[in-house]
């Protein structure tokens, strides 16, 4: 029994003795095995096409009624009613406050006094020299006579005109006790109660009329970035959008889009020094009044059309370590190079590419961290999930 143990001892020694050996050699193959046996690791990238982009650029400003009238006085005195409500909507000529008209009724009723007493002493002084004018032909009164009964008739029909425009003075006097809108519009709070004394042309407003139906949009913008444009227009790089140029978006102090367009009317011709920029001014529509005046908002202008622009996504670009952009390609026989580009400005969710790259390169989007330079890779469309 000893002896048939000793056998079973020794022959399982043997198996796992020769099953060791197989490990080792499995593991020095598997040592030995080229890494290149499991493949190349798979890019998602993206071919460059150029593309024609239209370029926009973003200028903060704030808004401004098309129309503001400040109401002032044109005629002191006592105000006695005040015929409007506070923030709502008036027409142009519709009366705002009424001052107290009584003494420029009198001073029109003055006036017209003075104009019949005028107008009576005119009709004596007119048949004398008409009198006289038949008698120094027959040489019945002197030449002298005659020419001072001319001249009181013009000094009568003098005092005449000077009474009429006595009388239209008052009349305007009396009409402007009667304080109208000069604009339609949304009118404000009002700056004084029935009872106060107001004066003729004071330089605190009754109240303050803005017509919002249609609201300019005062932007600035760089001198620099302004050049840079006529620049790019001039050497072709931009092309000018015509009457789309014109066109202005908005986007609203909460981030949301305004829903009409607007056109842009014109740019300042004079640098404000302080701050090195131009105004450009806007004008939109504002039916539903969503614009208010001095809101702040964020102007999207459009600056031109780049035909052959050259657009990567943000996530295929990085930076070396001097702070330069960069991306990886695909070059020859499949293997990843490093490629320096220059970057303009960002589109949407991609950059604009000026140099580094040309039209047919392929950008590697994905897979990026198995994408050491000089390796090779397997290529796969952007979008497809590379393999693990």
């Amino acid at each position: 029994m000893k002896t048939i143990d000793t056998i079973k001892a020794i022959t399982l020694a043997g198996l796992l003795a020769a099953l060791l050996v197989l490990a080792g050699c499995d593991r020095q193959s598997a040592a030995k095995a080229p890494p290149s046996a499991a493949g190349p690791p798979e890019v998602g990238v993206t071919v460059v096409t150029p593309e024609p982009v239209t370029l926009t650029m973003e200028l903060s400003g704030r808004t401004a009624p098309r129309l503001i009238a400040e109401v002032r006085p044109q005629v002191g005195g006592i105000i006695q009613q005040r015929l409007f409500t506070e923030g709502s909507d008036v027409q142009a000529g519709q009366l705002l406050y009424q001052i107290d008209p009584a003494l420029y009724r009198a001073e029109f009723a003055s006036a017209s006094a003075a104009l019949a007493r005028a107008e009576a002493n005119l009709a004596p002084v007119k048949l004398k020299a008409e009198r006289y004018g038949e008698l120094v032909k027959i040489k019945a009164v002197s030449q002298q006579d005659y020419d001072d009964a001319q001249a009181a008739l013009k000094q009568a029909q003098a005092e005449i005109a000077a009474a009429r425009a006595a009388l239209e003075t008052a009349r305007i006097n009396l009409d402007y006790t009667s304080v109208k809108a000069p604009i339609a519009g949304r009118i404000g709070r009002s700056a004084v109660t029935t009872g106060a004394l107001v004066t003729a042309s004071q330089a605190a407003p009754l109240a303050t009329i803005q017509q919002l139906d249609t609201m300019y949009v005062d932007v600035t913008q760089s001198t620099a970035e302004l050049l840079l444009m006529k620049r790019n227009l001039a050497s072709g790089l931009l092309r000018d959008g015509g009457e789309a140029q014109t066109r202005v978006q908005l986007l609203l102090e909460d981030g949301t889009p305004y829903p009409l367009d607007g056109v842009l009317k014109f740019s300042e011709v004079t640098v404000d020094q302080s701050t090195g920029s131009v105004t450009l001014r806007a004008i939109f529509p504002n039916p539903q009044q969503m614009l208010l005046p001095g809101m702040f908002v964020r102007a999207l202008v459009i600056e031109g059309t780049r035909e052959q622009a050259i657009l990567i996504p943000q996530r295929g670009v990085t930076r070396n370590p001097a702070g330069k952009a960069m991306v990886m390609v695909v070059g020859a026989e499949e293997k990843v190079e490093p490629r320096l580009i220059k970057v303009v400005r960002t589109v949407g969710d991609s950059w604009l590419v000026s140099e580094g790259l040309q039209p047919g390169d392929r950008v590697i989007l994905e897979g990026i961290q198995r994408a050491r330079p000089g390796t090779q890779v397997k290529v796969v469309p952007f979008g497809t999930k590379p393999a693990k």
